[in-house]
């Protein structure tokens, strides 16, 4: 059952077909037996699990109506509340932070029926990279190929999705971080609209954070399929009290394909000239060919609108709000965990009363390019992350490697600073067996735009996983690669898959 989707396992587990225990069940077993490899799941919650899956079954036994994720387990980054269990963000010192409460999506994907199975691996505080180690936890192996990152912040996440020890992810993004651990590990992401999803941003205390804190991070689910996508973002979306950023858009907007001729959508494989690894070139090609086949009307543009001014005031804005901050929180990275931050403090050094005004103005500016440009093409397509899959770490060995990084993952930054959403997708295997993925971004508050172009593109390329870590591939070995015999699954997708 671990192998099944979010969709198919909430069909069977409502239809009668299998009970929500069994599912539960299922996915710790797959855990008990991958984990330890991957270290992706920090803290299990077995007993809690199996306790949520039992009501479950009783409410169903009972003739009551089940929720569109009934019994669907699902992994929650460590940075985010789950009642009753530590909220540690990766670091000893809170170990023993006890969450009160829910967070806001969290206690939407259970009230949709939904199983929260345990927390997931990040860097520490999020702030210690792009590669998911944290202090408290340690390493998560990329499970294609441990040589190479995973991927992060919500790397995690990625890992159990792909390798099957829940069938989402509950992640969340301020310039990458659903969308590249999903096209490292060969599955799919959604990072939402800023102000589609409710959250509650205040971390450790009573008072919210700055604005780049607010407007930046939005959290989004990771599936295996689009599908899945769909129906995490149908429960996630709509406004609430504790958030007054939350808009009450619709879930769906006017039709794809109008009077005036199917959707533009416009393909930029390297954003800003900076490079693309011809295996990413590939990869946006392969997605563009879905496109056009499904009747889109794709063209190649020359650009996005201002990257290299966006990527500059995205990082000043976010050191500038952090800066007064980071004395006291650098103590709690570890040994070299401050790093990362000290490395793009370099690049981008905070600036003052005057440059914040400047930086905030520049920020409504971009955003307006923006709005005009995905008036002309309703849809982007563009790379996740310009280069395969890097080594673990590469973003803090030095500035050249924090560089190199930040410059691949360039157009996932500049979308969070402009606030759209986006998906990730995969669009299959490259040469070395390393998975390969794109994103497709739209107009605010039109997440159904980039879930239908990602749907096509999935359709024609078809879902990779979940995989066996470990297993032999093209181009490496592992030592741990006779335990695990399955080859990866790359077959064509359906929306809903029959249990």
């Amino acid at each position: 059952m671990w192998k099944l989707p979010a969709t198919a396992i909430a069909a069977a587990v409502r239809g009668g077909e299998v009970s929500a225990l069994d599912v539960v069940d299922a996915h710790l077993a797959r855990i008990a037996e991958v984990n330890p490899h991957a270290n992706a799941v920090t803290q299990l919650l077995a007993d809690r699990a199996r306790a949520a899956a039992r009501a479950l079954d009783r409410r169903h036994a009972a003739g009551e109506p089940l929720g569109p994720l009934a019994g669907v387990p699902f992994t929650v980054k460590e940075c985010t509340r789950i009642e009753g269990v530590p909220t540690t963000f990766g670091t000893p010192r809170f170990r023993d932070l006890t969450a009160p409460a829910d967070a806001i999506p969290v206690a939407r994907l259970r009230a949709a029926g939904a199983i929260p199975i345990g927390h997931s691996n990040m860097p520490t505080l999020i702030l210690a990279g792009m590669h998911t180690r944290s202090e408290l936890y340690g390493d998560t192996r990329n499970p294609w190929d441990a040589r190479r990152t995973p991927g992060g912040s919500s790397g995690g996440d990625g890992v159990a999705v792909a390798t099957g020890m829940a069938a989402l992810g509950l992640g969340n993004d301020s310039g990458g971080s659903v969308r590249v651990p999903a096209a490292f590990c060969g599955v799919a992401a959604l990072k939402p609209t800023t102000g589609r999803f409710p959250a509650d941003q205040r971390m450790l205390g009573p008072d919210d954070p700055g604005p780049a804190s607010q407007l930046l991070v939005t959290d989004g689910p990771l599936a295996r399929t689009v599908a899945d996508l769909r129906l995490a973002y149908e429960t996630l979306a709509g406004p609430d009290p504790r958030d007054p950023r939350a808009v009450p858009a619709p879930l769906y907007g006017g039709p794809l394909f109008g009077p005036d001729g199917p959707p533009r959508v416009a393909v930029v494989a390297d954003p800003g000239g900076h490079g693309v690894h011809p295996t990413v070139r590939h990869a946006v090609e392969a997605a563009a060919g879905a496109l056009r086949e499904a009747g889109y009307d794709v063209r190649e543009v020359p650009d996005v609108p201002r990257l290299d001014e966006a990527m500059d005031a995205y990082h000043r804005l976010a050191v500038t709000e952090f800066a007064p901050s980071w004395p006291v929180v650098r103590q709690l990275l570890g040994e070299g965990g401050d790093r990362y931050i000290e490395l793009t403090m370099r690049s981008a050094p905070p600036v003052d009363a005057a440059g914040l005004i400047g930086l905030m103005g520049t920020w409504m500016n971009v955003r307006r390019s923006w709005t005009e440009f995905l008036d002309e093409y309703p849809l982007l397509l563009g790379p996740v992350f310009t280069e395969p899959p890097v080594e673990p770490g590469l973003e803090s060995r030095d500035q050249a490697g924090r560089d190199r990084v930040d410059t691949a993952m360039r157009l996932c930054s500049v979308t969070s600073f402009v606030g759209v959403p986006a998906v990730a997708v995969p669009t299959g295997l490259a040469a070395d067996g390393l998975p390969t993925g794109v994103q497709v971004v739209a107009r605010p508050f039109r997440e159904d735009l980039c879930l239908a172009a990602a749907q096509h593109i999935e359709d024609r390329l078809g879902v990779l996983t979940p995989i066996d870590p470990g297993q032999d591939r093209p181009g490496r070995r592992d030592s741990t690669s006779a335990r695990h015999s399955p080859r990866p699954c790359v077959t064509p997708s359906t929306r809903a898959r029959g249990f």
